[in-house]
């Protein structure tokens, strides 16, 4: 019986280590997508019951309008809501087609008892045991959840109540009421996208693993060519076997070169946005942990279920930036390619971006000394124009002014976004290009992703330009890009 060579013990070996740790991969994805999952629909119920409190106090105070000696008067209100379930209207939101108000209310006086209710159901019933009512009437936040049939739990009701007050009296409470299953639709939507962009991350990162695998083995091969090519020689010719193994020597060498360089780029990568995401998840990881300890108020509650969506939000961004820049790491020419024109296309990126700058007192001026056209892709040269317009706003102090430019020389065209903010820190100038270097914005002090402006050089690449970044004579930073000029003809 022939034994096992060591080639394949060795190969058998790295078949159960590459197992090992898919295992572990798709173990890591499931717990992180199933964590990301399960918190949708709190998120959800959430901005629902934000909602309802403002709907709560605005209701309360139109009651408080016909209390009359500490009696609260409801005829208003029924004609009100009989009104209200009678329109007819149609409304899309997104996947939601919406055509009736589903908005409940109920007003109980200073015992609890239902005095008003818009669904005409429990009028003169006893509330003053509900949770809502009883903190609404001790004049508190008051929040509950119940099902209409308990046995179902689509038909649960979020109630959210405020006091009824005559002067400094608390003369009863009103509950504004929405069926959790309004919303349900949207929290399916959103797992699903969820999932979709999850799994597909996975793939996508599975497929990169593999591909450099392959071309990490295939040097290797090269090797065992080599022998089997001896074997199968009948005589010993020292200067044929010479030659054959410079050759094989030279190609393995070339192939080593291109696979290590592969290697070193994807663990590079895989450090910096290792490191890059450890960040929020530790911030995700504390508040979590903070809000399994009991006796939390609900201003601290609401803030660190911010801090979890921010970061969620951060982590999202970062893995987006990361694909679309993979994408275009990976195209050695553009896919597509026409005749842009310059000016129209400087005008739409600073009116697209003006809502941006508006929202901190930000100016945005265009000069353009005269039209030119460059060949390249519209939809990515917009994108790098954006990138820059929006780094110059995020490093712009409020009421100040984000000067874009156009320049036309005699082979090229420049394109230029000064801002008037810090500038760029001595240490910082040969690193701004970098994949996920970032510095902290002036007015929040948080940092981007990291990518915005080595995605601007990849598409500057493509386009046969360069993107230079620097600081202007009097204060502030200037982007310049350089784009060749279509040839005339």
């Amino acid at each position: 019986m022939p034994r096992p060579s060591a080639r394949s013990g060795a190969l058998s070996q790295r078949t159960r280590i590459f197992i090992g740790i898919l295992l572990i991969y798709f173990a890591g994805i499931g717990v992180l997508l199933y964590r990301v999952v399960s918190d949708i629909d709190p998120r959800y119920r959430e901005s629902a019951e934000e909602s309802l409190v403002e709907v709560s106090q605005l209701m309360a105070s139109l009651v408080e309008q016909d209390v009359i000696a500490g009696a609260i008067h409801t005829s208003r209100l029924e004609s009100l809501f009989r009104s209200a379930y009678a329109r007819e209207f149609s409304a899309q939101i997104y996947s939601l087609h919406k055509t009736r108000v589903e908005l409940r209310m109920y007003v109980v006086d200073r015992n609890g008892r239902v005095i008003f209710d818009s669904t005409g159901r429990d009028t003169g019933a006893d509330y003053s045991r509900w949770a809502d009512v009883r903190r609404g009437l001790a004049g508190q936040y008051g929040a509950r959840t119940t099902r209409d049939i308990p046995t179902d739990p689509h038909t649960s009701v979020m109630y959210v109540a405020a006091p009824v007050r005559w002067g400094d009296e608390i003369v009863g409470s009103v509950s504004v009421g929405k069926p959790v299953q309004s919303f349900g639709q949207f929290v399916q939507d959103a797992r699903a996208r969820t999932l979709a962009v999850g799994v597909g991350s996975a793939i996508a990162l599975l497929l990169l693993a593999l591909i450099v695998s392959v071309w990490l083995v295939r040097p290797f091969g090269l090797m065992s060519d080599y022998w089997r090519w001896m074997r199968r020689q009948r005589e010993f010719n020292l200067g044929r076997m010479t030659r054959r193994a410079v050759d094989t020597l030279r190609g393995g060498l070339r192939e080593i070169r291109d696979s290590l360089a592969g290697r070193s780029y994807v663990a590079d990568y895989v450090q910096t946005f290792t490191h890059e995401i450890k960040s929020p998840l530790s911030a995700i990881r504390g508040a979590a942990e903070l809000l399994q300890e009991p006796g939390m108020n609900e201003a601290e509650r609401a803030h660190f279920l911010a801090n979890i969506s921010n970061e969620t939000q951060r982590i999202q961004d970062i893995v987006d930036r990361m694909m679309q820049l993979t994408a275009l790491e990976t195209q050695r020419a553009l896919d597509r390619s026409e005749m842009v024109a310059l000016g129209p296309l400087l005008n739409e990126v600073a009116a697209a971006s003006q809502g941006a700058a508006s929202q901190r007192q930000i100016r945005l001026h265009v000069a353009i000394d005269s039209n030119a056209r460059v060949e390249g892709d519209p939809f990515l040269l917009r994108q790098a124009l954006t990138n820059l317009v929006d780094n110059a706003i995020d490093f712009s102090p409020s009421d100040a002014e984000v000067a874009l430019a156009l320049h036309v020389g005699p082979r090229e065209a420049r394109i230029t976004v000064r801002d008037h903010g810090p500038g760029i820190p001595d240490y910082a100038r040969d690193q701004v290009f970098e994949k996920f270097y970032s510095l902290a914005r002036p007015h929040n002090s948080r940092r981007s992703t990291g990518l915005g402006l080595a995605f601007v050089k990849e598409i500057a690449t493509l386009h046969r330009g360069r993107i230079e970044l620097a600081n202007a004579p009097r204060g502030g930073a200037i982007a310049t890009l350089t784009l060749p000029l279509l040839a005339p003809g």
